[in-house]
């Protein structure tokens, strides 16, 4: 048996293990039993009127924090739109909520150029992803059961096979 204390290339490769787990778990989706504390986040809509984030409490949720200047969300467009088009009848609310360095007019502009079905409102202050987590990085997405509790979340790419078994399962509670 060795009473070793470990040398410093097994705690480096030890420390990365349990570093690369914790990205993993990131990246990974994950769910709670909390609901997310919504109430007094404020919001705009892309016409610049304010909601009360609250409101999307009682219908699961699809929403995606995004920027128009990120990639990565520009080619989550379509995959939002299907995701609208196929749940938004069964009374699944999908949102792209827009970080807050985007102005309205782009965000105007990217729903016209993209056909954007689904709900843009913008994230003026901040407070709807500091309520999320905080996100930091987008895209961030995430499934919403009624009660507002996260049941999937994902940084980057979202499973789309997972999330629509998982929307098709909340809207049937509906």
């Amino acid at each position: 048996m060795n009473d070793q204390p470990p040398t410093s290339l097994s705690r480096r490769t030890l420390l990365r293990s349990f570093g690369a787990l914790g990205v993993f778990g990131l990246l990974a989706s994950c769910s709670t039993d909390t609901p997310v504390k919504l109430t007094n986040v404020t919001v705009q809509t892309i016409d610049g009127h304010l909601i009360d984030l609250a409101k999307i409490i009682g219908k699961p949720t699809a929403i995606t924090f995004w920027a128009t200047t990120c990639p990565g969300c520009v080619e989550e467009i379509p995959r939002m739109v299907a995701l609208q088009k196929k749940f938004g009848p069964k009374g699944v609310q999908v949102i792209g909520m827009a970080m807050s360095y985007d102005s309205l007019s782009q965000l105007q502009a990217m729903v016209k150029e993209k056909n954007i079905s689904y709900t843009v409102w913008q994230d003026k202050t901040g407070a709807a992803a500091a309520a999320f987590g905080p996100v930091r990085l987008t895209p961030t997405f995430f499934v919403l059961d009624s009660a507002g509790v996260i049941r999937y979340q994902k940084i980057g790419p979202f499973d789309a096979a997972r999330v629509d078994q998982l929307l098709t399962q909340l809207s049937a509670n509906t």
